[in-house]
């Protein structure tokens, strides 16, 4: 476990966004296996990767237990999350953690590396509409060196199923309710713990000045995705990954 002269048991916290998030995403695990895959593919075994609006470093975590030579920056604006993630990660070398707002245009200049082998990212950028999303992409490639990789695992939607979407969702929703009867714990339940910890009630309070309830961004289908990415300078983009409801999108420089 990892604990600070706070007291917190920050792992404790890590395992529980975990389990709080595959009860959204039960093959979360999945998504990120393939994503690794990938970095792997392109970049080998060392990677420079940055974790984009990293959370509590969930990516982070997983690419340094397979990789222990790579090295992580994670950004995100959210302080609840961020003190997990550095509480997590208090100690280790490979990885650096920076507030930034990914709308302010100048966030790029708050990391440690003018390029990155590898720019991540995970059910996050949903959060923006697509006009932001299209200027974050073009920050992106700006990011990424030539023959590294960006990728993106989110909800993206293909609005001309309708009928699928819709079975699809009642399908997950049920699944859902099922695990929730069983007591795990949904979002709303986890930030009210996360409230009344004496560590993280600070955070939480101004985590939810920040963003409020929750954002309501686009989930655009992943050919608008890849459509975009390309426009911003990658030579390549498409899925390399799905499920009924989400997609991975990788770009290549």
């Amino acid at each position: 476990m990892t604990e600070t002269a706070t007291g917190t048991d920050w792992q404790a916290w890590q395992s529980s966004w975990d389990r709080q998030q595959e009860w959204y995403l039960p093959d979360r695990e999945e998504r990120f296996r393939v994503m690794l895959d990938m970095v792997e593919a392109f970049t080998g075994p060392e990677p420079r990767v940055l974790d984009l609006a990293c959370g509590t470093g969930s990516i982070t975590d997983r690419l340094l237990r397979r990789f222990p030579n790579a090295t992580s920056t994670g950004v995100d604006l959210d302080p609840a999350l961020l003190a997990i993630a550095r509480g997590t990660f208090a100690g280790d070398e490979r990885v650096t953690f920076v507030t930034a707002d990914l709308k302010d245009p100048r966030w790029t200049e708050r990391l440690p590396h003018d390029s990155y082998d590898a720019v991540l990212t995970a059910t996050a950028l949903h959060w923006l509409h697509s006009g932001p999303l299209t200027t974050l992409y073009g920050q992106i490639g700006g990011l990424v060196r030539d023959g590294g990789v960006f990728m993106n695992a989110d909800r993206m939607i293909e609005t001309d199923t309708p009928r699928i979407n819709a079975a699809e969702r009642a399908h997950r929703h049920a699944g859902m309710d099922r695990a929730r009867a069983d007591g795990v714990l949904d979002w709303a339940q986890w930030w009210a713990l996360a409230a009344k910890d004496p560590v993280l009630a600070g955070p939480t309070a101004e985590r939810f000045a920040i963003y409020g309830e929750h954002a309501d961004g686009d989930v655009p289908s992943a050919a608008w995705h890849a459509n975009t990415l390309c426009a911003a300078g990658f030579a390549e983009a498409r899925p390399v990954w799905s499920s009924p409801s989400d997609s991975l999108v990788l770009a290549v420089k």
